[in-house]
Parts: structure tokens; sequence; C-alpha cells
């Protein structure tokens, strides 16, 4: 069973791009994906983030030496993948996987260095061999790039946290955790923020009763 949690699965006040002519900005994906993952019922998420991977599809496709776009894909697919769940959602993270190699290529700091962390969270969900590409060595080093990058931000140590925590590590997961949720606020993501941060105390508490047993 393909299991994703994202992502970075990755943002702020919604808007309705398919009310909208041309191609969306990569803010107004952002600020959708965000929308959708936090504020929507699991119920519409799947066709929700369905729809905006076609939108970011044009985005790239517009701008395919841009990095940020191509991070914002990644981000979508790997997303849609984790509403699908499955051995049909490897073909979506394979994708995914694709587009944060192509933005390290181009510029690895994008994004606050998203893109480390975004391939990083992906090599610790997906199943490893002969299932899928996970492997957790190569999940720790990119996480640690992404690290590296924005050492205060909050995706960065939510994701290597979560790591951690799936490794068992319930001290570094519980420091991780913290470190997360001191973040400083992100101007204008005041919606990924407070999903993230929901996220991060949830799993902050099974932390820190792990270490009390």
């Amino acid at each position: 069973m393909l299991l994703l949690i994202l992502i970075s699965t990755a943002v702020l006040v919604g808007v309705a791009l398919a009310a909208e002519p041309g191609t969306p900005t990569i803010e107004q994906i952002r600020d959708r994906w965000a929308e959708i993952s936090y504020q929507l019922p699991k119920a519409q998420r799947e066709s929700a983030f369905e729809e905006l991977a076609r939108q970011v599809e044009g985005v790239r496709q517009a701008r395919p030496r841009d990095a940020e776009a191509l991070i914002w894909e990644g981000i979508v697919l790997s997303s849609l993948a984790g509403e699908k769940g499955g051995m049909g959602a490897l073909g979506l993270v394979k994708r995914a996987r694709a587009d944060f190699e192509a933005a390290l290529e181009i510029a690895p700091d994008a994004l606050d260095g998203a893109a480390y962390t975004s391939l990083g969270a992906l090599y610790y969900q997906v199943p490893g061999w002969p299932l899928g590409f996970g492997d957790d060595d190569t999940a720790r080093t990119l996480l640690r790039q992404g690290l590296a990058i924005d050492p205060d931000g909050i995706d960065a140590n939510y994701f290597y946290a979560d790591f951690l925590r799936d490794q068992k590590d319930w001290r570094g997961a519980k420091e991780g955790f913290e470190k997360a949720l001191a973040a400083p606020a992100r101007s204008g993501r005041e919606l990924a923020d407070a999903g993230r941060r929901r996220e991060a105390q949830s799993k902050l508490q099974e932390a820190a009763r792990r270490l009390a047993d």
C-alpha cells in the first residue's frame, strides 16, 4: 500500500483557478494547493488535486526551465498520489521525482531547498524495491541537504522530523517537530503554516508519549 504524507507536502489564501483565464501563476498554484490540503474535505481532495495537476502541468510546460514550476508540479503530483494511494500512485510519484531532480539541476536553492526536502520525503514514504524506489539512506541525505539550506524552516524541519519518526528515533523526531513549531511565519502563507503546525503538534505529542513509555 503506497501512502504518502504530504506535502511537502509544502501555503495560503485559496484561489478558484478554474474560473480564471489563461495559465495560472506559481502563487495561484501554491495557494490552491494549500486550500485543497487543509480546507477541503478528504472526499473532495483527489478530484481537486487532479484538476490542479492539469493546471500546474500547463505552468511547467510554459516555463520548462523554471525550478519553482518544476517543484510545484512535483508537490501537486505527490499530493495527488497520496490521495489515490495504492500501486496506482506509483506513476505519479515517479513523475514527481523527475520534477524534483530536474529542479535540482537548474537551481538547488530554489524555494529554500524545497526540491531536496520534497524529494527526500518521497524516498522515505514510497516503498522500496521491488515495488518502488524508496530508500531511507537517500532520504536522510536529501532531507539533511534541505535543512542545510533552510535550517530554521518549517517544512525542512517538519519532514526531517517525520523521517526520524518513521525510523522510530523518537527523541530526534521530538526535537525536529519542536523546531518546526518554532519556525518563523512565512508572509502570505498563513494557511500552509497553520496546517503544517497542526501536523507537527500532533506528531510531537506522539513522540513525547513514546519517550514517556
